[in-house]
């Protein structure tokens, strides 16, 4: 039985616990049945260990209900960058990160067995030559280290191009605090504040998005993939049934709610011959896969498409490729225009015609009319008329407006 530990090997399944306390919060330790009760003591453990100050605890019949409180208002950095530095190391590992970057700082081309042996010699500290070529390579892959081949000898070398931040610190450091507050990545902002021992005291985030920082891992590996302009293989799981499946795409744009800050990684799926989006929060593990022949042309095809967005769906109920609403509204002319500039402002491209004196008509074809309703509904009192391809959408509003009379008891 393995006692627990503060520090972390695996970060997607603490990705899933802080996100749950964070986002759904409430739950009783009975209630995350996914895992073995010990899980969930460990990881709530190390969630009160990291966060403790935001820890906060109700009482319930059957339980303390554990959630995490943060107000981004009133903070001067995002508390959950805390769970991206707390990944567990050996000795080992903590040895060869100093002197393989110490032995590389002045700019010397070495091979896995040179670095090898200058360790020896040294440092006197002896490794094999697969743990520091595995190392080496690993550094390579973040970043850290350069590699290339002279000849049929594979050599490292430290990455020298980055900027001298500590001679520039004067003029970065406002940029930096308000980098990590306002970006994704933001954690990198703040490690750099932290080496600088900086504190930010000039810039708060009214409504700032902290649990997207969580998923910063799967959209740096999508933000890479096309970069490279490659296949992906994302493992996802259901939001709603929790189970795990699996999809081939063709990464082509992150999409960001500006109402709700979640976001959406939109791919071609090529099995179905159709764009389609995902939650960020969904994908648990990205795995690159081959290059794409026909990116650019995707890429074309998903800017054509791309314009016949209401929100992020591809897809509609009807039979049809693109569905046609049209809704009528009354307008008190002309002190109510407001409502025309909102239609203007918000209607996402749609035509907005004026009928006749105090009605006005606007139209527009979307992939999924279904999206559209709550910005709909905000016209309730006003509409007319509303018509749409998709009967189901049709049917939806006026089946809600029957509930909405029906709870308040009015006759219609």
């Amino acid at each position: 039985m393995s006692d627990f530990q503060e520090l972390i090997k695996s970060f997607p399944k603490t990705r899933e616990y802080v996100r749950d306390f964070f986002v759904y919060g409430f739950k009783t330790r009975d209630e995350f049945r996914e895992k073995s009760p010990r899980t969930y003591d460990n990881e709530r453990r190390r969630l009160e260990s990291w966060l403790g100050d935001y820890v906060r605890k109700d009482h319930a019949p059957k339980g303390s209900n554990i959630s995490l409180a943060i107000d981004s208002n009133l903070l001067d950095t995002n508390p959950l960058f805390r769970v991206w530095k707390t990944k567990s190391f050996t000795d080992n590992d903590i040895v060869l990160h100093f002197l393989i970057l110490d032995l590389l700082q002045s700019g010397r081309e070495l091979s896995a067995e040179e670095i090898t042996e200058c360790l020896l010699t040294d440092y006197e500290t002896f490794f094999d030559v697969q743990t520091v070529r595995r190392k080496c390579n690993a550094y390579e892959k973040e970043g850290l280290l350069q590699k290339k081949k002279i000849g049929k000898t594979v050599v490292f070398s430290s990455d020298l191009s980055l900027p001298d931040l500590i001679g520039t610190a004067d003029n970065i450091l406002d940029a930096l605090a308000f980098y990590q507050m306002a970006e994704c990545f933001g954690v990198v902002g703040n490690h750099l504040t932290q080496q600088l021992d900086f504190e930010n005291q000039s810039f708060r985030v009214k409504h700032g998005f902290f649990v997207h920082t969580l998923e910063d891992e799967i959209l740096r590996s999508l933000l890479d993939a096309m970069n490279q302009k490659a296949n992906v293989r994302l493992e996802l799981k259901s939001s709603r049934k929790g189970m795990l499946h699996t999809a081939d795409c063709t990464p082509m744009q992150i999409f960001t709610s500006t109402r709700s800050g979640r976001r959406f990684l939109c791919g071609y799926l090529s099995e179905k011959k159709r764009f389609s989006c995902y939650r960020l929060d969904t994908i648990k593990t990205v795995t690159l896969l081959d290059l794409s022949e026909k990116y650019d042309e995707l890429s074309s095809a998903f800017a054509r498409n791309r314009k016949y967005l209401w929100g992020v769906s591809f897809q509609s109920s009807s039979s049809h490729h693109l569905n046609k609403l049209t809704m009528k509204i009354q307008v008190h002319e002309p002190h109510e225009q407001y409502i025309v500039e909102r239609l203007k402002l918000e209607g996402r491209g749609g035509s907005v015609t004026r009928l006749e004196e105090g009605i006005w008509q606007y139209e527009t074809e979307v992939f999924d009319c279904n999206e559209m309703l709550p910005w709909l509904r905000t016209f309730i009192g006003r509409i007319l008329s509303l018509e749409c391809t998709d009967k189901s959408v049709e049917k939806r509003f006026y089946q809600d407006l029957k509930t909405m009379y029906r709870m308040y008891q009015i006759e219609n």
